[in-house]
C-alpha cells in the first residue's frame, strides 16, 4: 500500500492578528507579498546589469511595484469574478468583488492586468525619468520578476489547500486534509507544486536570456517566449487540475484555464515570431 503525504499546515502564519484589521496573517499572504518584494530586487538587478546606478534603479522599481502590483491584484480579481465565479453571486452582492480576502484570484486575469499596468508605467518612465523605452521592453524586463513571484505564490496555494489536482494513485499524490473548496480528501496530484517548479525553471531560463543581449535586445522576444512557455505549460497541466470555474459544464473538454491561456500562447507565438529591432535601454 502507498504511504501518500498528507498535508493539513496552519493557514495563519503567525498565532495573532494584524492590529485594527483583526484579520490574522496568512500564509499565502505573506508569500503573495515576498513574491513581489522578490520581484522588485529582481528588477532592481536588471535595470543596474544595463548600466543604470541604484538609486535611480531603485526609483523606477518602486514604480514597477505599484503598478504591476495594482494591475496583478485588480487584473486577477477581476479575472475570478468574470470567469469562474456564478454571475449570480456577484451580481447579487457586487460589493464582494472588492473582498480579496475572501480569495479568488485568477493568474490569466494577472496577466491581462498587468499587461494594461505596463501601459501607464511605459508613460510614467518616459515623463518622470526620461526613459526613452517602448511597451514591449519594459514587459522584457517584467516577464523575468513576474515568474519568480508566480513560483512564491503556488507554494502559497499549496499551503492553503486550493487550486487542486485530481485525484491520483501515482506515489507522490498528497491527501489534503482540508481543501479550501470543501472537495474530498483522497490523494490528489500537487499540480501547485508542479506549477511552481514550473514557474521557477522558466525564470532562470529567462534571467539566462537576459544574459545573452543578442537575444535579450531584440525587442520582445523574451516576453513572446514568456507567453508561449508559461501558459503553454498552464495548460498542459490544466490537465490535472480540478475545473474551477462555475461556467463550464462538468463535460466540456477543455477546462477555463486551458481556454484562457490559448490567446496568450498565441500572443507570445505572434512577439517570436514578428520582425523586432535591437533596443535598449
Amino acid at each position: 500500500m502507498i504511504g501518500y503525504l498528507t498535508w493539513d499546515p496552519p493557514r495563519e502564519l503567525l498565532p495573532w492578528n494584524i492590529p485594527f484589521l483583526d484579520r490574522p496573517i496568512l500564509w499565502y499572504g505573506f508569500l503573495f507579498a515576498l513574491g513581489f518584494f522578490l520581484g522588485y530586487l529582481v528588477f532592481c538587478y536588471l535595470l543596474h546589469r544595463e548600466g543604470i546606478s541604484y538609486k535611480k534603479a531603485n526609483e523606477i522599481a518602486e514604480q514597477f511595484l505599484l503598478y504591476i502590483g495594482l494591475g496583478a491584484i485588480i487584473g486577477a480579481r477581476l479575472g475570478d469574478v468574470f470567469f469562474y465565479q456564478n454571475p449570480h453571486q456577484w451580481l447579487a452582492e457586487p460589493l464582494e468583488i472588492l473582498y480579496i480576502w475572501q480569495g479568488g484570484l485568477s493568474s490569466h486575469g494577472a496577466a491581462v492586468g498587468i499587461l494594461i499596468a505596463l501601459i501607464f508605467l511605459t508613460r510614467r518612465l518616459k515623463r518622470r525619468f526620461k526613459v526613452s523605452i517602448s511597451f514591449l521592453k519594459v514587459l522584457d524586463y517584467t516577464v523575468i520578476p513576474v515568474a519568480l513571484a508566480g513560483a512564491c505564490i503556488r507554494i502559497g496555494n499549496f499551503i492553503n489547500q486550493e487550486i487542486l489536482g485530481r485525484p491520483t494513485e501515482l506515489p507522490w499524490g498528497i491527501i489534503f486534509l482540508h481543501p479550501a473548496d470543501g472537495s474530498l480528501i483522497t490523494p490528489r496530484h500537487p499540480v501547485q507544486l508542479y506549477e511552481s517548479a514550473g514557474y521557477l525553471v522558466l525564470f532562470f531560463l529567462l534571467l539566462w536570456l537576459f544574459k545573452n543581449k543578442e537575444f535579450f535586445l531584440r525587442t520582445g522576444k523574451i516576453s513572446g517566449l514568456f507567453l508561449v512557455l508559461l501558459f503553454g505549460f498552464r495548460f498542459f497541466v490544466e490537465v490535472f487540475k480540478e475545473e474551477q470555474s462555475m461556467l463550464l459544464a462538468p463535460d466540456f473538454p477543455f477546462t477555463m484555464g486551458q481556454l484562457l491561456s490559448i490567446p496568450l500562447v498565441l500572443l507570445g507565438s505572434y512577439l517570436l515570431a514578428r520582425k523586432t529591432e535591437r533596443e535598449r535601454l
